[in-house]
């Protein structure tokens, strides 16, 4: 077993994943989100995909047992615990933009979009290059009749987890989330832990 590695608070992270290895995403204190990105290490153009893993899942709510697939149909991460059962899958990372427009009296940061970006530019990954993350403990309910979208406080308490198992060698961008919608107007640490085969 690895050690635990903790991403501050605001920041981000990237990181190789081997195949079979797995990648324990960690809520240490509860209420906060954790943005994750993956890409193929041996062809960073194939990238994580929200619309073909919704699409294959048919539900929004992914949780144990389900697949993220990769913009080319192929499974990159699978599911295989999870602490919470809700996370979201549907909403872009928080960026400089992004606080402009929903928190125009708050200085500007430039959220996960930006940590993201820094992390991965080692990697060869540029700003345009960055997909919808998969945002792990994020509480996007989705309204039956109107399809309007609310961004809740996390469901996650002190210590809950998501566990991922890779099905390819990957890359793999997480942050610590920055946006105070989505982390109940706090923002506190992310641990995550790779085991490998």
């Amino acid at each position: 077993m690895s050690d635990t590695v903790t991403i501050p608070e605001r920041s981000g992270t990237a990181f190789r994943l081997a195949k079979g290895a797995t990648l324990t995403v960690i809520d240490p204190k509860g209420e906060q989100v954790a943005d994750l990105l993956a890409f193929n290490a041996d062809d960073m153009g194939e990238v994580i995909s929200s619309g073909r893993t919704l699409d294959y899942a048919e539900t929004i709510y992914l949780t144990t047992g389900h697949i993220l697939y990769s913009s080319r149909s192929r499974p990159m991460l699978e599911i295989i615990a999870d602490t919470v059962g809700r996370h979201d899958f549907l909403l872009t990372p928080c960026s400089a933009d992004t606080f402009k427009h929903f928190y125009p009296d708050l200085p500007v940061h430039r959220g996960c979009f930006g940590n993201l970006a820094e992390a991965l530019a080692p990697y060869g990954v540029t700003e345009d290059r960055i997909p919808t993350a998969f945002n792990c403990f994020m509480n996007v309910p989705v309204d039956g009749k109107t399809g309007k979208l609310r961004v809740l406080p996390p469901i996650s308490k002190a210590g809950d987890s998501i566990t991922f198992r890779a099905a390819m060698d990957l890359v793999i961008g997480l942050t610590a989330c920055s946006a105070p919608d989505s982390n109940g107007g706090s923002f506190k640490p992310i641990k995550y832990r790779v085991d490998q085969p």
